[in-house]
């Protein structure tokens, strides 16, 4: 019911009233229309899938794109490496005098000549051949090196992505139980008015809420981080809701066929080509023990009173020392092929035996995850349900009621911890090669359930 000087204000003003209704409803209008709004761009947004974030995560990647460059930088020095080196030119003046009366002259003295020439370096072509083909190989690493940044980069954006999962699967599950001790602490306190229950239910109750609330706090702190991390690789996308996880119970890796799989590893890729270049470093030392000649010609003029003239040349340098140059350039060239061929074989039985653990890891994981669905979880639900019937029954303390709570939330939370460090182990063992990789590898096209 309006007030009486309401009622005299819209009497008195009619037009004002009239149009501050006008106002007020054009307000709402356009209020609920950005509301509508707001929500059809949200509701256009799917969920987040881990696909999709790996994806976002490649494109957005400036190591991906500093590989470019690379590979763009050493193909054009492969080409500049297969010419012939610039052409010299000379030019000079030989025996002017400088005492006597023809001191100065450029004409009188018959030796006094003006001197332009070309002097070229012939660099053999097989020299010239490996200088191009170690650039080359040079972009092929360079090549590698992307194929195993882009298998970090889905590696890691996988593991930003499951920690978010699991940390709004574990806000989820604290959320729920902190309803229930609200729930219970208002029935504690009922009870205790009505003569019911004791002050000691009542405080414990409080202390039950109190400590899922602290919990909260902490979970909403890793979904915090988790979201940072994950923002890391897909930037403001990290803030959409989360799909459902894929299916992580397979992986794209024969164990039967694993040496031969992770043989052609990118990071034994990468080795393997640096291999190549260290050979091909080799073979120019080896080549260089034939030394580059040099050939000049040049044109020397003198007065008209005398003949001009024409002088060839060809320099070749002396390799008096070979022992103690060229030898110890190869012999060092070799030992670096020896040492990175060394460190690959390393590499390559360290990431067999990493992943072989990783392997028997995730498999063990999974075999607890289902015991923990199938038995533990369960098992702490009956007892949860056992204790509220003896409460009920007053066979039972509501402290009873709350440590089996607390039972059930740590029991399904240590199951999220357990899923958590499995998944994560299944992307790494999923992603250990790009998943847009084309080279077929003895393996990786067998599922491993």
């Amino acid at each position: 019911m309006s007030s009486p000087a309401l009622s005299a204000f819209a009497a008195r003003h009619p037009v004002r009233n009239a149009v501050l209704r006008f106002s007020v409803r054009t307000v709402f209008a356009a209020l609920a229309g950005s509301l509508v709004l707001v929500a059809n761009v949200y509701a256009a947004e799917p969920p987040l899938t881990l696909a999709e974030a790996q994806r976002r995560a490649v494109e957005r990647s400036r190591q991906l794109a500093a590989q470019d460059f690379s590979v763009a930088a050493s193909r054009d020095m492969a080409v500049a490496a297969g010419q012939l080196p610039d052409p010299v030119l000379k030019v000079g003046i030989d025996n002017l005098p400088v005492t006597g009366r023809d001191r100065g002259s450029l004409n009188n003295d018959f030796m006094t000549m003006r001197r332009v020439g070309v002097m070229q370096e012939i660099t053999g072509a097989d020299k010239r051949r490996l200088r191009s083909q170690r650039f080359e190989l040079e972009a092929q690493k360079a090549l590698a090196e992307k194929t195993m940044a882009t298998a970090a980069i889905e590696r890691d954006t996988a593991l930003a992505w499951l920690d978010r999962y699991y940390a709004d699967a574990m806000a989820a599950v604290v959320a729920e139980q902190g309803e229930q001790a609200r729930l219970e602490m208002q029935s504690a306190e009922g009870a205790y008015r009505a003569g019911r229950g004791s002050q000691a239910d009542v405080f414990a109750a409080q202390s039950a809420l109190a400590a899922f609330d602290d919990r909260a706090s902490d979970i909403r702190r890793r979904v915090r981080n988790a979201n940072t991390m994950l923002a890391r690789w897909i930037g403001n996308a990290a803030d959409l809701a989360l799909a459902e996880k894929p299916a992580t119970d397979t992986i794209r890796l024969d164990p039967a066929t694993l040496d031969s799989a992770i043989a052609h590893h990118p990071q034994i890729a990468v080795l393997s080509k640096q291999v190549a270049v260290a050979e091909t470093d080799a073979k120019l030392a080896k080549a260089n023990e034939k030394a580059d000649w040099t050939v000049e010609m040049t044109f020397q003029q003198r007065s008209a009173a005398f003949s001009n003239m024409v002088s060839v040349g060809l320099s070749i340098p002396l390799q008096w020392d070979r022992k103690n140059r060229q030898d110890r350039e190869l012999s060092s060239k070799l030992a670096m092929v020896e040492q990175v061929k060394a460190e690959r074989e390393d590499m390559l039985r360290a990431h067999v035996a990493e992943t072989r653990s990783m392997l028997d890891e995730w498999q063990n994981g999974r075999e607890r995850y289902a015991r923990y669905q199938d038995e533990l979880i369960p098992l702490a639900n009956q007892r949860t349900l056992a204790a509220i019937t003896a409460y009920r029954g007053g066979k039972a303390t509501l402290a009873d009621v709350l440590a089996a709570r607390r039972n059930v939330i740590d029991v399904r939370i240590q199951a999220l911890q357990l899923a958590t460090e499995t998944d994560r182990l299944w992307a790494q063992l999923n992603f250990l090669f790009p998943t847009g990789d084309l080279m077929a590898h003895a393996g990786i096209d067998k599922d491993t359930q």
